[in-house]
């Protein structure tokens, strides 16, 4: 009791309770001696110490605690079990402080109770040990699990698969592992997931000695996945796929079953080495497609509900557990179906024919087209080849166009087919989507539902009669360049109709560049060299129609020229024949010159021009003609002889008239010598030319006579149609 209170209640002040101690206790030494036993009391009392105290008294909602001290201390009813307790009950308290403001000892039954606890889980847990614990409280990632003191429970840690909510776990009480003690910061952390796997594999290795597939095994569904749900069967997981929960269609297995469902399951298929383990539910009853065949026989005509639809067809419901697939090809006959959902709808009732079933798939090939008359067995008999039909462009491709010529039938018109002259790159340069045209049917394959359509063949081919009539080897005829190649030029001869300048018949000379000597769009004379009709190709030559026009030039210049060295043949212009050769104005007797006669394909003037001058040619005359080459050398020898003889009258003349005359016969040389030059370059294109024109000859003999024959023959087969057509 403090000392103001004993001052009122008895009424005594400090000297009086000093005399009356003294009167009891004795002398200053007992007084002493008391006092250092109070001190040493004192000095038992640590802040921090566990201390054992009695319930002396309730007041309110605390609990006045005697622990031994001068003071009592008071700890809430809170901290009790439950709330409640009994005076004279003895208690654990922790020692906060000696003394607070109002002269009270500081005390708390709950620290007290945890330091206990710590002591005594310290004392007998270690690492790995299993404890059990009710769940608290939920913190900030995990559980609070009171073992006698709080543990930490991660979320991680609460199950194999964490939940979604451990709020769930609230008040439970559960089993958990020790994983990990700090003694110094008073901490443990503990795993109810590490204790439940331990368990599961254990039970696992024992289930998976005994297990056997065929086995029915009770099981609890404990996860739902989009291909299916796992089971556990006590120590394993099971994968029951979604193709095995029921025979009919399931869309998804939440339809069937759901989490922490129990099921009776049977035991599919076991891998010891993979420790995985299929299940089955709809294995539990007989398969529907047990005797399919006489069920559903091949050709027989039932009814279904379309029960879903893919970009490749649609599947039609017979009955529970039996579907069967309607191919987007087996959907019509004539149309051109895209989508299955053109023709056909989910839970649309429809007929359908079975075609075919492998049982040990489990597939059944089902079609709506068979429920029809095949229109295609009617087209070979109704547009037999050649008969002359009329229908509308439906669409175009790069090879041709394809036209409906009735409900459901599309021939194509092939690009090859459009036309017998012109280049056709694209069906779009003749016709567009949505053109009435008539055609003709070349051909119809039933089995791949085909009909081949020609335009052209409405129409007589030229290449037969009317191009090489008109355009005969040797002939020459005008074009427009339309397209230079590297290769050549190509010439417009008439609408619909080219024919190929080749690079090496345009010029005597080599061509690099055929634009150095043609333009396009450039109006050109061209020479017809050959007219192919097998292969469609008119072979043009520019370079020969320039030859011609030389010749004519070269022709023109030696009528108006003079005859050479003033020598003239004596001979009867009418009759064509002399008797001699007259040299200025005087008659050589025996000296008979025979003119030389012009080849069939050389002008006059070139044959003249070959003559050889002097008196040699009294020696060539009556002979046949000789080769370029041997005339030139028989130039080249009248020139050594003429030389030669200047030379020695140079030698008789002295040297004066020598000088004189080498001055006079200097220029009279050079001119020689560019003459003989030009006689050879001359002869040279002269034989090229004659060679060039003799295999010109030889093609067009053979032209005239394949085109006789080929006349002969239209005309003796002009009631018959062309096969080829």
């Amino acid at each position: 009791m403090q000392k103001s209170q004993i001052h009122r209640e008895y009424g005594l002040n400090d000297a009086d309770i000093e005399r009356e101690v003294r009167a009891v206790l004795g002398d200053a030494g007992e007084a002493g001696r008391l006092e250092q036993l109070y001190e040493d009391s004192i000095q038992a009392f640590e802040t921090g110490s566990v201390v054992a105290g009695r319930v002396v008294r309730v007041i309110g909602n605390d609990a006045v605690i005697d622990v031994g001290f001068k003071s009592e201390g008071s700890v809430p009813l809170e901290e009790f079990e439950g709330g409640k307790v009994e005076v004279g009950q003895q208690v654990d308290v922790l020692l906060e402080a000696v003394e607070d403001e109002s002269g009270l000892v500081i005390l708390s039954k709950r620290k007290a109770d945890r330091i206990k606890g710590w002591e005594k889980v310290l004392s007998e847990h270690v690492e790995g040990d299993v404890v059990k614990g009710r769940v608290s409280r939920k913190i900030k990632g995990g559980l609070l699990v009171d073992i006698g003191v709080p543990v930490f429970l991660p979320a991680s840690q609460v199950d194999i698969r964490r939940p979604p909510d451990v709020s769930q776990y609230l008040g439970r009480e559960i089993s958990c592992k020790i994983l990990k003690i700090d003694a110094d910061r008073r901490n443990i952390v503990v795993s109810r997931r590490r204790l439940i796997e331990e368990q599961r594999e254990q039970a696992k290795r024992e289930l998976l000695l005994t297990m056997r597939v065929g086995q029915m095994h009770e099981g609890v569904v404990k996860n739902i996945a989009d291909f299916g749900a796992f089971v556990d069967l006590g120590g394993i997981d099971g994968l029951l796929h979604i193709t095995d929960m029921a025979w009919g269609r399931v869309g998804h297995p939440s339809e069937a079953i759901s989490i922490d469902e129990k099921v009776r399951i049977k035991i599919l298929s076991i891998d010891r080495e993979k420790e995985k383990v299929a299940l089955g539910l709809k294995q539990k009853t007989v398969s529907p497609w047990h005797n399919i065949e006489t069920r559903y026989p091949i050709g027989e005509k039932v009814s279904g509900e379309v029960v879903n639809i893919t970009p490749y067809g649609a599947f039609v419901k017979l009955e529970e557990g039996i579907e069967g697939l309607v191919h987007v090809s087996e959907m019509s006959w004539t149309k051109r179906i895209n989508h299955p959902s053109e023709v056909v709808g989910v839970g649309e009732e429809i007929e359908v024919v079975v075609l075919a079933i492998d049982k040990a798939k489990q597939e059944i090939s089902l079609g709506v087209k068979q429920t029809e008359v095949n229109p295609w067995t009617l087209v070979k008999e109704k547009y037999p080849p050649g008969h002359l039909v009329e229908g509308v462009v439906q669409n175009l491709a790069n090879y041709g166009a394809f036209i409906e010529i009735e409900e459901g039938i599309d021939g194509l018109l092939h690009v090859s087919d459009m036309s017998w002259t012109q280049k056709i790159g694209h069906p779009s340069e003749v016709l567009k989507k949505g053109d009435k045209v008539k055609c003709v049917v070349l051909s119809v394959d039933q089995d791949k539902k085909r009909v081949a359509l020609g335009l052209k063949q409405l129409e007589e081919d030229p290449w037969e009669r009317k191009i090489p009539e008109k355009y005969v080897a040797g002939a020459i005829v005008k074009g427009e360049v339309t397209k230079v190649a590297n290769f050549g030029v190509f010439v417009k001869l008439e609408e619909g109709l080219e024919g190929l300048l080749h690079v090496s018949e345009l010029a005597d000379h080599k061509v690099e560049n055929p634009e150095d000597i043609v333009k396009p769009g450039e109006e050109l004379e061209v020479k017809v060299l050959r007219v192919d009709t097998d292969e469609r190709k008119i072979g043009l030559s520019l370079k020969r129609v320039q030859w011609a026009a030389e010749e004519e030039v070269e022709a023109a210049a030696a009528r108006a020229a003079p005859r050479l060295g003033g020598i003239q043949h004596a001979e009867d212009q009418e009759a064509g024949a002399g008797d001699g050769t007259t040299l200025f104005g005087s008659t050589l007797p025996g000296a008979h010159v025979k003119k030389a006669e012009p080849a069939a394909d050389e002008p006059v003037e070139a044959a003249e021009a070959e003559q050889v001058e002097g008196t040699d040619d009294a020696e060539k005359a009556g002979q046949p003609d000789e080769p370029a080459e041997v005339e030139e050398a028989r130039k080249a020898e009248s020139d050594d002889r003429a030389e030669a003889g200047a030379e020695e009258v140079e030698e008789s003349a002295g040297p004066d008239q020598t000088a004189d005359a080498e001055v006079e016969d200097k220029p009279e040389k050079k001119s020689k010598a560019k003459k003989k030059s030009k006689v050879k370059k001359k002869a040279t294109v002269k034989k090229k030319r004659r060679k060039a024109k003799k295999a010109d000859e030889s093609d067009e003999t053979s032209g005239d006579e394949t085109a006789g024959s080929r006349s002969a023959g239209e005309s003796n087969s002009e009631d018959t149609p062309d096969a080829e057509a």
